[in-house]
């Protein structure tokens, strides 16, 4: 089979492109820095993406993977009209045009930068029934447009309805901090957390419950995902594939997500990246941790903690904010080591506040932590 790229600035071309490539006989679609050439049968899309990290990788999914995903959501939240509110090369943005195109229905698109007031008029003109019901309506969206919609609708009245209009909207990407979550139920929006990646064909588990067919264990701290919906592997990098899908005897076969979690009550408890540890004067520290109990400080939900050297101490971690008026990073500095240090001790405080103009993020809306790194370091 043949891949071909296609303009992910152009949300439509890329819904055509899906069209051929999950319901037709392709081609398949690259998203992302991938030339032209020859996959193996039966490959839909294949997502390249840095992460947050910088470190590249080109995720090979089939038509079945993710059409799987999509049925699956489908079962669990029940099928009507979705809004892209994502970029399409994300595959949170992916899942949303394969939804649609599943429940053989047209999505709505916003094009260009994410801003309050087109996702309100996009909202609105989703309006529809048949046979004298409502159409029920869906979105997807990462926590810092969330966070932009609930701020900007304590101005402007028409984005809060817009937002409890929906029969479900899907947050993922990243931690959904609390304080957020709070708003947005107080807000009326039906906010359903989702757990995935691209090499499930995107979220997998809801509210900590996985969608049918999707196998969930934790080995070694580790979560393992299994079903229908994972990628074939990378491409071109068969090391890796094997390296991070593994195989049990009875066939089965699982993804190794690097994300550490527990279950609690039955449902799956995500506590952060295995690897995103420090050893500060040889204790060691979850960067995550510490970065759960920063969130919930007030004025700081969308703060991120990285690592730094330490000449005394090996390595320290810094808090990363936005700058917002009567805030001064000292100050700050002053009321996060302590919160920190009650909660997990005193080898766990951040050295430093930075304040920025602006957080760097990533296409997927998550913070660009290699950029943040380069800040803090500075």
């Amino acid at each position: 089979m043949r891949l071909e790229p296609v303009d992910t600035a152009d949300a439509r071309a890329v819904l055509r492109a899906l069209r051929g490539a999950v319901l037709g006989a392709g081609p398949a679609v690259a998203l992302g820095a991938t030339a032209p050439r020859d996959v193996p049968a039966g490959t839909a899309v294949v997502v390249t993406t840095s992460g947050s990290t910088g470190y590249p990788k080109s995720v090979v999914l089939s038509r079945a993977a993710l059409t799987s995903g999509a049925l699956a959501t489908a079962d669990r939240l029940g099928s009507g009209s979705w809004l892209l509110a994502l970029p399409p090369s994300y595959i949170a943005g992916v899942q949303v045009l394969v939804r649609a195109l599943v429940a053989d229905r047209e999505p709505a698109i916003l094009s260009g930068p994410f801003h309050p007031a087109a996702f309100a008029a996009a909202a609105a003109g989703m309006a529809s029934s048949e046979g004298g019901r409502r159409v029920p309506t869906y979105t997807s969206l990462v926590p810092a447009q969330l966070q932009t919609l609930l701020d900007a609708g304590e101005t402007d009245p028409r984005i809060i309805p817009a937002l409890a209009s929906f029969e479900a909207i899907l947050v993922g990407g990243q931690a959904l901090p609390a304080a957020l979550a709070a708003r947005a139920a107080a807000a009326g929006a039906r906010v359903v957390r989702t757990y995935g990646s691209s090499e499930t064909s995107g979220g997998c588990v809801y509210d900590g419950v996985p969608l049918d067919g999707v196998g969930v264990r934790v080995t070694d701290g580790e979560v393992q995902l299994s079903g229908p919906m994972l990628a074939d592997g990378y491409l071109d990098d068969p090391e890796r594939t094997e390296a991070t899908f593994l195989r049990d005897a009875d066939g089965t076969r699982w993804y190794r997500t690097g994300d550490a979690g527990t279950f609690d009550g039955g449902m799956l408890r995500v506590t952060g990246r295995i690897d995103n540890v420090i050893v500060s004067g040889g204790i060691n520290v979850s960067l995550d941790r510490v970065e759960h109990v920063v969130r919930a400080l007030p004025g700081l939900a969308s703060a991120v903690v990285v690592p730094v050297a330490d000449e005394r101490w090996g390595q320290a971690s810094v808090v990363v904010a936005p700058r917002a008026a009567g805030r001064d990073a000292d100050d700050l500095l002053a009321v996060v080591r302590p919160a920190v240090a009650d909660a997990l001790g005193a080898p766990a405080r951040p050295r430093a506040v930075v304040l920025v103009e602006e957080m760097p993020h990533l296409p997927s809306g998550k913070p660009d932590r290699a950029a943040l790194r380069a800040l803090a370091d500075g």
